[in-house]
């Protein structure tokens, strides 16, 4: 059992997340403002504080704040409404805090409030992480609520035979969930993979159907195609959203009757696989730009799932860098190691190019140290063409004040809803009274 202190000023959600984290076992106290918060803060100690960023009388980054003078450290987690918060704060709480966006789950909770984090120094996190990343699933690692929320979604669909489609930005790991999605179901086949945005349209249908001898020029022999050959297996559709249109139909029929009939064939026969698919496009984006029919959107999503990026599970660069680092040193005989410093960069950046970024540019940092060292040569700077520019990481770095963090966040959600304050409240996770409360403080006429 857990102390919990809650500190939101929205009635309806503590109402709702008071119940789930009793019925989770643990005890919970209610804060609606900053100053209710220091006050129960400065008669108790709690293991773990959930707090909303933005509170009637300031910033939840005060009562963070705050924190830094008690002997005993709670966990923290922010409650947001508004991604970009997670990106603004980062620089000024580091990667040690968690973050939740409403609407919230149980099972948001539920992952947050289990999930255990190291309470020791930078410098013995370094030495206890090298070589000893847990690894889930046979292929992924990561121990953030992020992760833990991931691994249970994998957990729960790999036990139904239902389709799942992977959303998330270019180098997250796709494929890995996929593989991650395969292994833990229990299926006798193989997990069969094809890039749908590297075949061009003539031989799409022969990659995924298979062709028959003389079905084309060029067509020498039999050829299977990947859902024959992902039979009792796993079928992973990477960049499925790049095929083109017009096939999309005979996809679709597969989709529906599960039998392929192979290009040039005049026999069907019964497959049997799961179908993984993936795209870095966002869903508004497959809605709005006709890319996707819906009907084969609604068969390949019947269990949608988000991976998040790097820049979300900050506290998971560490254990990762230390395993692309340990395979390296055991593949080249070296005994290269992360200082302390080091790792504190690492986690810093952004990597707009997520896992994918970060193995390469160690990788490269792997080159380029003396050989026979233990130091590692990493770079003064990972910017690169494609590093995150937007107003979250300019505006709210390092060095501003909370409330300059603040004003920071709500105009630049006031100015991606073209002014609409009802629309940024909710983006923010705040009362519309609250965000007027905040503009009248920053001395605009309401």
């Amino acid at each position: 059992m857990k102390s919990i202190l809650l500190i939101d000023d929205d009635l309806e959600f503590t109402q709702v997340a008071t119940h789930i984290i009793e019925y989770l076992g643990h005890m919970v106290s209610v804060a609606d403002s900053v100053a209710e918060a220091k006050e129960w803060l400065q008669h108790n100690d709690y293991d773990h504080l959930l707090i909303d960023f933005m509170l009637p009388d300031g910033s939840g980054l005060h009562v963070y704040e705050h924190l830094q003078n008690k002997v005993r450290q709670p966990r923290v987690t922010f409650i947001t409404g508004n991604p970009k918060i997670k990106s603004a704060i980062a620089h000024i709480t580091g990667p040690s805090v968690d973050y939740l966006m409403k609407p919230i789950e149980r099972e948001d909770l539920e992952v947050v409030l289990n999930s255990k984090k190291s309470k020791g120094t930078r410098t013995q996190q370094s030495k206890t992480t090298e070589n000893q990343a847990k690894t889930h699933f046979n292929c992924l690692i990561g121990e953030s609520a992020p992760m833990l929320k991931l691994y249970k979604r994998i957990e729960r669909v790999a036990a139904s035979d239902a389709n799942v489609m992977l959303m998330g930005e270019s180098g997250v790991g796709k494929e890995l969930v996929a593989q991650a999605i395969h292994n833990a179901s229990d299926s006798a086949g193989d997990l069969i993979a094809t890039n749908c945005g590297g075949l061009s349209k003539e031989l799409i249908g022969s990659e995924l159907f298979g062709h028959e001898k003389g079905a084309f020029t060029g067509a020498v022999g039999q050829k299977k195609g990947v859902f024959e050959r992902a039979n009792n297996g796993s079928l992973f559709l990477d960049e499925v959203t790049e095929m083109p249109i017009d096939m999309q139909p005979n996809l679709l029929r597969v989709l529906e009757t599960k039998r392929v009939n192979r290009v040039g064939g005049t026999q069907e026969f019964d497959v049997n696989c799961r179908v993984i698919s993936a795209t870095n496009r966002t869903l508004e984006h497959i809605a709005h730009e006709n890319i996707l029919r819906e009907d084969i959107y609604f068969r390949l999503a019947v269990f949608p799932i988000e991976i998040p990026p790097l820049r979300e599970r900050r506290e998971d660069i560490a254990l990762l860098a230390q395993t692309f680092l340990s395979a390296l040193n055991k593949e080249h005989n070296e005994s290269y190691a992360f200082t302390p410093a080091q790792l504190k960069q690492l986690e810093a950046h952004d990597w707009p190019g997520n896992v994918r970024e970060l193995r390469h540019t160690l990788h490269r940092a792997f080159i380029m140290s003396e050989p026979g060292s233990n130091s590692l040569d990493l770079p003064s700077s990972f910017d690169s063409p494609f590093s995150l520019k937007g107003p979250a990481s300019d505006t709210m770095s390092a060095g501003k004040t909370i409330e300059e963090v603040e004003k920071a966040l709500i105009y630049a959600t006031l100015d991606e809803v073209d002014g609409n304050k009802t629309t940024a409240a909710e983006m923010l996770g705040i009362s519309t009274k609250t965000l007027y409360n905040r503009l009248h403080a920053y001395g605009e006429t309401i």
